[in-house]
Order: structure tokens, then sequence, then C-alpha cells
């Protein structure tokens, strides 16, 4: 009885939490650039060729209390002279007691600048809905600590459990075949996402740039090249901010990396990162793992992601643009 006295407990916990102050942040993902459209609407289409990505996210596996799911497809349209892109995702909490479901249509215009820059500008239309699942929730003033979860709460039931709206946002990248950086404002309606009193959803900017660096030179043309790709991405979203800075290895198929992620008051996570495709980049898949370096979630496991991606022939066999070279996560 303990022990589901204290799941409960959390159950309940989690969702004050979130309908309060956590109830202002996206999902995070640690492998940025396997999921880019999440990251900047501005990649729609950057890799030029009709692309699917699919990633999952299980943090704080522990006590099942975040689970976010997300697929994407996009392409390059030379008559839009730029790039599509369409993004379901799932993000559920405390075992899909609240739950986000969004949907986003992406378009972005590419730019080339000059020879060896380039410029893509998105935006992203939004719709989404938030469900709060009310009856498997149970509060610590039901709890008879003899007859357990008998009582009746005086939490009052919010008049509505699903809320849905419409959300813009906007990004931008500038890149050349070895450097890459790009901002993005997202949710710039800021929609009200409270199911009791008005609380608009702050809006999430993101800042993000890496470099493509070859280590040593190909001899012959079967020599396989190493790259290092050192990145960084800086987000902000009402009173809350973090720093990624990660390190990213590639060598023929095989990939790794290192990333270490903190906010501006504590530490939060080191990144642990690997990755496998064919020399022909048709598909890719990838795993990371969050040790948690903060006191506050040392014991919840830190999080494991999981991404795969598939990238089919081009339409067009002409490309416009070159591909930007980010980290294969």
């Amino acid at each position: 009885m303990r022990m589901n006295t204290k799941i409960l407990t959390l159950s309940a916990a989690v969702f004050l939490a979130l309908t309060s102050t956590l109830r202002g942040q996206d999902a995070n993902f640690s492998q940025f650039y396997a999921n880019p459209l999440y990251l900047n609407p501005a990649f729609a289409g950057a890799f030029q060729c009709p692309r699917v990505n699919l990633n999952h996210r299980n943090q704080y596996p522990n006590y099942s209390v975040f689970q976010t799911y997300s697929g994407s497809y996009d392409q390059y349209v030379e008559a839009l002279r730029g790039g599509v892109g369409l993004m379901v995702l799932q993000d559920e909490a405390a075992n899909g007691i609240l739950s986000n479901t969004q949907v986003d249509l992406m378009y972005s215009y590419h730019l080339k600048v000059s020879r060896d820059f380039s410029v893509l500008a998105g935006l992203q239309a939004s719709y989404r809905q938030t469900s709060l699942n009310w009856n498997q929730l149970t509060f610590p003033d039901e709890i008879d600590p003899f007859r357990g979860a008998v009582l009746e709460t005086q939490e009052s039931r919010p008049e509505n459990t699903n809320v849905s709206n419409f959300d813009v946002s906007a990004g931008i990248i500038g890149y050349s075949r070895r450097f890459y950086i790009g901002i993005a404002a997202h949710h710039l309606t800021q929609p009200d996402v409270s199911f009791y009193v008005a609380d608009r959803l702050p809006v999430k900017f993101t800042g993000h740039a890496g470099f493509t660096i070859p280590l040593g030179r190909k001899r012959l043309a079967t020599d396989i090249q190493n790259f290092i790709i050192p990145n960084v991405v800086y987000q902000r979203q009402g009173p809350f901010d973090q720093t990624t800075l990660s390190l990213a290895f590639s060598r023929g198929a095989i990939s790794g990396g290192l990333g270490f992620r903190t906010t501006s008051t504590n530490a939060d996570a080191v990144v642990l990162m690997a990755g496998y495709g064919p020399e022909d980049g048709k598909w890719r898949i990838g795993y990371s793992y969050d040790v948690s370096v903060s006191s506050v979630a040392s014991n919840l496991g830190g999080a494991h992601e999981v991404s795969l991606s598939y990238q089919f022939p081009c339409f067009n066999k002409k490309k416009q643009l070159q591909a930007i070279n980010c980290p294969k996560f």
C-alpha cells in the first residue's frame, strides 16, 4: 500500500506542477539535429531529397514522467523555391494523465546568397490540443492511511479538460559548407494553454550554431574522411533557459558524441550519443542517454532517446542548394 500511495501521490504532484510552472515549457529533445523540424522550421527541405524522421524520448523512466513521440516528413519543392514539412508530436506526462498532441505545417524559402553561403527562412503553422485525464488522478487528501484512496478530494475539476489552439512560429538559418547558424521563435501567438485561469504559453527563443571540421586529408578517393562537429544550442522560454554544448564525431557510417546541458542556475545532464548509418546515407539510427547531474532529478533515471531517419531518392536530380553539414544526430 505504501508504494501505491507513493505513486498516486506523485502523479497528483506531477499534475499540479505541470498545470502551473512546468506548463509553460515545450518537450525537450537531446538529439536536436535528428529532429531538425522541431528545432527550427527553416530546416524544412534543407537536405533537398524527401526525408522521414522518427523520434522517441523517455524522460525520467523510473516513474514514467515524460514520454514524447514525434514523426516528420520534409522535402525540397523546386516550384516553391523552398522546402515543405509536416510534423506530428505527442507528448505525455505522468503515464498519459496530461497529454499534448500537435500537428505542424512548415514552409522554408531557400535563397542562395553566394556560391558558398545560403539562407533558409521558415514559417510554421500549428494546431495543438492539450488533454487532461482527470479520472486517473489521485490527490493526497483522497488517501486514508488505513483504507487507501477512498476519500473525496477537495481539488476542483476544470470545466474543460481539452484545450485546443492555433499557433505560429518562424526561423532562419544561414550556412556554408563548414559553418551554420540559426535562430527560431516558437509560439509567436502565445496561445492560452491553461485548464483554469488564463495563462499564455511563452515564446520559445532558440539559437543554434556549429562548425564541421575535417580531420586530416583524404589521400585517395576511397579513404574515409573523419569529422568533428562542435555545436551549441541555447533556448529560453519564459523564465526557463538551457544551453547545450556538444561535440560530435563522424567516421563513415559510425558517429558518436558527447553533450553537456545546463541552465542559468544549475547543471542538468551529460548526454552520451551514438549513431549508425550506411555509406549511401539513406537511413540512420541514433541513440542517446542523458545522465542527470542535477540533484533534483538524480534518482529519476535520466532519459533515453531513439531516432530513426530515412532519405528517399530525389524527385529532381538537380539540387538547388547543398545540404547542411549538421551533426548526424
